[in-house]
């Protein structure tokens, strides 16, 4: 079977946009497939928006080596082409004696990974720069920032595109299979027609599917711990006309779950506050508004003026995760398969936060570990 493309990319999210750019600014014939009817519809576009500094994560993980390099590079992306993005800043709020502590220890966990600028303020210098804010203290991330996701991941759409990527709307990947000069792809297209695509290589950046893809290849989930777990965040919105007002990014102290209701801004300046986390079985994006007075409360402990009346569901996402529920930390998998007898595919699994700071180099991976391939 002589191949059609040297690399099929699986999935249209952030992280599969930005490696079928790599790829083909690298010079490889790309085709892209994405099951939904538009890029970046799942995951991508059901998140907090933020550019991590890249202060929780141990150093030398994937998480945190990649997030710092997504970040300098996003930076530079949305300079470079425009795209809608802040600057804002963040603040990691302890409310309690005993949080001051971890307030220390992220800020030594931030400064090892690169994130410039963390300092630690106290309550009074808190207040001074969010008056509506309350503490102990924060630590103060001035690299955090948000950005326009949606125009984000467009933007490696188009970079794919003007280097030749095949961009594939409405095909699903049904099956996966080794051939003698790659991989056979069988597919479902927009009408459910059965289709086929041949290419030397895959890459699976399928977000809350990448588990099912990888099965499909070959991958023993149980035995190598890959099979995910559905990790559900909503998300609140502030009135408008609310009497309340922030600069930043407001944090809690992470909690073993997440990293706890925040506070977040959009590039139009409105507020909303989340996400939880809750393990469910199935996709579900609906938000219960019952958990309003539950977010105001957990909100509360460092903005104490907030009311649960103010909020009104806004959105939910899912998470991609590995870890389950009391289950300790979980690392980004990015690997090619030919240790396990399945050279030329590469899997992107347990891609979640910060996966879309950490998006365009997660990409370079990709691109590396295609090198000889």
């Amino acid at each position: 079977m002589t191949p059609e493309c040297d690399v099929a990319v699986v999935g249209g999210g952030v992280v599969g946009l930005a490696a079928a750019a790599a790829l083909a600014r690298d010079g490889r014939s790309v085709a892209l497939l994405e099951r939904r009817e538009g890029f970046a519809r799942e995951t991508s576009s059901r998140n907090s928006e933020v550019i991590h500094a890249g202060l929780y994560h141990a150093p030398g993980s994937w998480k945190a080596r990649l997030c710092v390099a997504g970040r300098v590079a996003i930076y530079e992306r949305c300079e470079r082409l425009r795209i809608g993005h802040r600057r804002v800043g963040k603040l990691v709020v302890a409310c309690a004696p005993e949080e001051l502590a971890v307030l220390e220890r992220l800020r030594e966990t931030g400064l090892a990974n690169g994130a410039p600028g963390l300092e630690i303020i106290d309550g009074g210098a808190l207040q001074r720069i969010e008056p509506g804010v309350r503490g102990l203290a924060a630590l103060v991330s001035p690299a955090t920032g948000i950005v326009d996701a949606h125009a984000l991941a467009l933007s490696f759409a188009a970079e794919a595109e003007a280097h030749g990527a095949a961009l594939l709307l409405r095909h699903e990947v049904v099956g996966l299979e080794r051939a003698s000069s790659g991989w056979r792809l069988a597919l479902r297209g927009p009408d459910g027609e059965p289709g086929a695509l041949a290419a030397a290589a895959v890459v699976n950046a399928a977000g809350l599917a990448s588990d099912r893809v990888a099965a499909l290849a070959g991958v023993d989930l149980a035995a190598r711990g890959l099979r995910l777990r559905l990790c559900k965040g909503d998300y609140f919105a502030l009135a408008p006309g609310a009497p309340l007002r922030v600069q930043r990014l407001v944090y809690p102290v992470p909690a073993v779950s997440g990293l706890g209701i925040h506070a977040t801004l959009d590039l139009g300046g409105r507020i909303r506050f989340g996400p939880d986390a809750e393990y469910v079985e199935r996709i579900d994006y609906a938000v219960d508004p019952g958990k309003a007075v539950r977010f105001a409360e957990a909100a509360g402990r460092y903005l104490p003026a907030l009311r649960s009346e103010w909020l009104s569901p806004e959105s939910a996402g899912i998470r991609p995760r590995l870890a389950g529920p009391g289950e300790g930390f979980r690392d980004f998998v990015i690997e090619e398969g030919s240790a396990q007898g399945l050279p030329g595919l590469v899997n992107l699994i347990g891609i979640e936060s910060p996966g879309l700071t950490a998006a365009p180099a997660i990409a370079d991976q990709v691109v590396a570990l295609l090198a000889g391939v």
